[in-house]
């Protein structure tokens, strides 16, 4: 067995360049950390480059790296993995895979029947959050807008649980030139909008939620920005029964998409 490589190695300083975004857009890859990421990104063995494991996460996993015998292992030490984490605790395996974008216009000559938009979305965590909803509930590609949090960071990848590797993913895309070309293309694109004029419920039974649908959702604090707001079909609010003042981002976005697969 080679040695293991050690945070001083070539191979691990340019992988820890990767979480940097500016690091992960210049070689086109990203760390995937974790044996439900890792085991989620061999399920699709071209996109990976290679696994660096430690002696520990490679007896404890041996299973799942035997089962993709192309792609290479490499050996490290626990400071090396140690380096290559965005976590307290890391887990001694991480897999340097390719960036999984597709083109905005993919969406346009085939829309999915259900997407979601992200405008302004600040946090990563948030941001793997809706990845992981989305995926569960049937979506077909997640799209984020310019200004967005990266979905390839650490906390972003490890927030979707492996749904990145599920879920179409779009980035970078100026929203307002893209929402018309969609809407062209039969698409009914809402804006989840807490003073819409519209109640979720009144647009599910009225059959807006057929398909196909884009849902529309905005910053963490200012929700979606009024002017791409109105570009929307409509603005759709959650009826909430109780006292809440709002639902947070993940929270509205869970029951928008929920709904929404519901009625599809």
């Amino acid at each position: 067995m080679s040695e293991p490589l050690t945070e001083r190695s070539a191979r691990v300083v340019a992988a820890r360049k990767l979480t940097r975004r500016s690091g992960r857009d210049a070689a086109g890859l990203f760390l995937a950390e974790g044996r439900q990421a890792v085991a989620e990104a061999l399920a699709d063995p071209a996109g990976v480059r290679e696994v660096f494991a430690t002696d520990a996460a490679a007896a404890a996993h041996a299973d799942l790296l035997a089962a993709a015998p192309a792609v290479p292992v490499r050996p490290v030490t626990e400071r090396a993995a140690a380096s290559l984490s965005e976590t307290v605790t890391p887990q001694g395996l991480v897999a340097v895979c390719a960036l999984r974008d597709v083109p905005a216009q993919s969406l346009v000559q085939a829309p999915p029947r259900l997407a979601v938009a992200l405008a302004e979305l600040a946090d990563p965590g948030n941001a793997g959050t809706v990845l992981r909803t989305a995926d569960a509930c049937g979506a077909g590609a997640v799209v984020f807008g310019a200004g967005s949090a990266d979905p390839y960071g650490g906390k972003a990848v490890r927030a979707s649980a492996g749904s990145l590797f599920h879920v179409d993913v779009v980035r970078g895309t100026p929203l307002p030139d893209l929402l018309p070309r969609l809407q062209a293309a039969g698409v009914t694109v809402l804006a989840a909008d807490g003073g819409g004029e519209a109640a979720l419920d009144d647009v599910a039974a009225d059959g807006r939620l057929a398909g196909p649908v884009l849902w529309l959702f905005g910053n963490e604090a200012r929700g979606v920005p009024a002017e791409l707001a109105g570009r929307a079909d409509v603005r759709v609010r959650i009826p909430m029964r109780g006292r809440a003042e709002s639902l947070n981002l993940a929270a509205a976005a869970a029951i928008c998409l929920y709904v929404t697969q519901l009625a599809q």
